[in-house]
């Protein structure tokens, strides 16, 4: 391959250099090499290749990381980040595309878990690109309800109080449905069946809207959890404890 990046290097025009290096990618990806896709983005890193260049090539990688089986685009993904980091700044773009990948692989795989933690290395207040609190809304529900199918309080509170100081300006009706189911289940998870119950009251009133398939939207268990909650307030339903035992 040294022979190959030699040759893209030594290209002077700058819109050939990047269909060369194309070329090169589109190999290193069909192969499902490990070895030969480090040798790529250790060179997309060096200073043979300008970072207007080695910026468009690693957004082409990290679109097409899902090209790759499962187990090699886990150790691509790592390794990316890994060699980017101390130049994290300069590759914002490509390190959002590569966690959101990584975390869609995880949440396939139900590692609830990782995919949260993957999503909460996406730097929300960065400086360096313009994030609206729209995105940054979307991406705390997220990963709040990421954490919570994995049963941790801890981290899915700490996600959805971020979210709860975006919420109050947020004018998407889909996404604040998700923040208040989200929250209403935290609670529930938190053994606070009272402020649960009255969430889940809150919602139920919401006028029904679709929202598609989305597990992370409004689960089928909370839907008819509402729904027997409302009965019970209006009388109409009787809850009786169950005997233990």
């Amino acid at each position: 391959m040294e022979g190959a990046f030699a040759s893209a290097s030594a290209i002077t025009d700058q819109r050939q250099k990047i269909e060369q290096y194309k070329q090169i990618l589109s190999a290193v990806i069909s192969s499902n090499d490990i070895l030969h896709a480090r040798k790529f983005i250790d060179h997309m890193l060096s200073d043979d290749v300008p970072l207007v260049v080695s910026r468009q090539l690693l957004q082409s990688f990290a679109e097409e990381l899902g090209r790759l089986a499962p187990e090699t685009q886990k150790e691509i993904a790592h390794y990316i980040l890994a060699q980017i980091q101390p130049r994290v700044v300069s590759f914002e773009e490509q390190v959002l595309v590569i966690r959101e990948k990584l975390a869609e692989l995880y949440e396939s795989e139900e590692q609830w878990s990782k995919a949260a933690q993957m999503l909460s290395g996406i730097d929300l207040d960065s400086g360096m690109r313009v994030i609206d609190d729209t995105f940054r809304l979307s991406k705390c529900v997220q990963i709040a309800c990421l954490y919570l199918e994995d049963d941790d309080a801890v981290n899915d509170e700490a996600f959805i109080n971020k979210a709860s100081f975006l919420v109050s300006n947020s004018q998407h009706e889909v996404l604040n449905l998700k923040y208040k189911v989200c929250y209403a289940r935290i609670l529930d998870l938190k053994r606070k069946f009272l402020e649960a119950a009255l969430r889940y009251y809150d919602i139920s009133q919401i006028e029904k809207r679709q929202i598609g398939d989305d597990r992370h939207g409004v689960p089928i268990k909370t839907t008819v959890s509402v729904t027997v909650l409302e009965e019970a307030l209006n009388g109409s339903v009787t809850i009786r404890q169950l005997p233990l035992g």
